[in-house]
């Protein structure tokens, strides 16, 4: 819609995970590092957190972009609570047939299943999205599962992801035995107001700008509404171009910002309050409001009232 007119040769600001436009924070960065580290060095459980939209599921794209051949990768994204015993659904990410089998076939195929993998000089690494959603029984499987040895050598290495809730799951005293084998953890932070300026600057260049699109003012706004979040950073941005391009404004400057955020206030049907405690966030940002997700259709009706405003002006 306004690709052309900014000079973009795609969406800049897409809120889907998309590893060709990570933005590499210090966190991330150092995100990435622990996430490698637990991978060649075998570690048997990798545990990475953070709030949601803060680039977890976009993180371990660019991580399957860059292992190589001797690595087969098993992925779960739609874990459910209901869950006890997911080898089910690890045999199916790893594409093994898993239907009509009892608990102890099921397990004897698993293992015959690392195993040929192990002889074939492959190592299995199983990564698990959203793994707050899972309960203490199904986690308590996935420990047993990483039982399975050769030697001393690790058959099964596991990646969790998960919201700040994972956290909090895995100090259950239950599972202490769990945590217990846990080699790399990470909690991934949102970006502090001068990323916020650079992933911006960052995501245009990707998409084919140089020059600068947005204020100064205008992206100090977009970091202080947004609280840090990639996500609400991606939605504002991609609104306030929106905006930008129906009034044929060649540069978003904070009173653009400051409408589109009016204009989410007013409008908006969603609400995703900054966490009370102000988790990971600087002192500074702790309060900040949060951004208000827009409704497509209500945007677009108001766009085209401020095209016939401009009209009639």
């Amino acid at each position: 819609m306004y690709e052309s007119f900014y000079g973009l040769k795609e969406k800049p600001f897409s809120i889907q995970p998309d590893p060709d436009f990570l933005f590499f924070s210090q966190r991330h960065r150092l995100a990435f590092a622990m996430l490698e580290y637990g991978i060649h060095n075998r570690a048997g459980f990798s545990v990475i957190t953070g709030e949601i939209g803060c680039g977890k599921t976009t993180l371990i794209r660019h991580l399957l972009n860059n292992l190589g051949p001797e690595i087969r990768v098993g992925l779960i994204s739609n874990t459910q609570r209901h869950i006890l015993d997911p080898l089910e659904w690890v045999m199916m990410a790893f594409g093994q047939p898993y239907e009509n089998r009892s608990p102890a076939a099921l397990f004897d195929a698993f293992q015959h299943f690392l195993i040929a993998e192990y002889g074939a000089g492959r190592r299995v690494v199983l990564i698990i999205d959203e793994a707050q959603n899972l309960n203490p029984e199904a986690l308590e499987s996935l420990r047993m599962l990483s039982n399975i040895n050769a030697d001393k050598d690790q058959l099964l290495q596991i990646v969790l992801l998960g919201q700040p809730q994972l956290k909090t799951l895995l100090r259950r005293p239950e599972l202490q035995q769990f945590a217990q084998r846990i080699s790399v953890d990470f909690h991934l932070q949102r970006l502090c107001d001068a990323e916020v300026g650079l992933y911006v600057i960052h995501r245009l260049k990707v998409a084919g700008r140089e020059t600068p699109l947005f204020s100064h003012e205008a992206l100090m706004r977009i970091a202080e509404v947004s609280g840090g979040i990639p996500r609400s950073i991606n939605i504002l941005c991609d609104t306030a171009l929106v905006y930008g391009f129906s009034l044929g404004i060649e540069r978003i400057a904070r009173r653009v910002i400051d409408e589109v955020i009016s204009d989410k206030q007013k409008y908006g049907i969603f609400n995703a309050p900054v966490p009370p405690d102000g988790e990971g966030l600087p002192p500074a940002q702790a309060r900040k409001p949060a951004l208000v997700i827009y409704d497509r259709e209500l945007a677009k009706e108001l766009i085209e009232k401020m095209q016939r405003e401009k009209g009639d002006s």
